[in-house]
Formats: C-alpha cells, sequence, structure tokens
C-alpha cells in the first residue's frame, strides 16, 4: 500500500463530486480524500503500488483540475 498526496485546486463538494467518477475509475486507488479545510487542498490517496502521480494528474487534469505531488 502506497500514500499519494498531491496539492489541488479541488474547493468544494461540487468539485469534488466532478472529480469523483475519474478517481474511482483509476485502477489502483483503495481510498482517496480531499482536505478542503487545509489551504492546499489536500488530495490523499491510498493505492496499490504501480499508480503512477502522472496517471491522476492527468485524470484530474481531464475534468479541469490541477494537482501537483507533494
Amino acid at each position: 500500500m502506497e500514500t499519494l498526496k498531491f496539492k489541488t485546486n479541488i474547493k468544494c463538494g461540487g468539485c469534488i463530486a466532478t472529480v469523483t467518477p475519474v478517481l474511482n475509475t483509476l485502477k489502483g486507488i483503495d481510498k482517496w480524500e480531499v482536505d478542503t479545510a487545509n489551504p492546499d487542498k489536500i488530495l490523499t490517496l491510498q493505492s496499490e503500488e504501480g499508480l503512477t502521480a502522472s496517471e491522476v494528474i492527468s485524470a484530474l487534469k481531464i475534468k479541469g483540475y490541477q494537482a501537483e505531488k507533494i
């Protein structure tokens, strides 16, 4: 199990609803959450090894969101 963290521009429940289908279809993600109370809007993913940061960043970009691995 691996934990990946990203600084994002996902800032509200509506944003989370928009990215949910994309993140739920990525292979290897066991669990994910966005801390919208944090100023950096941290996305934390629990994944199986093999999922790359670039796959997550690309998936979010398709929906119009930015992510930067931290």
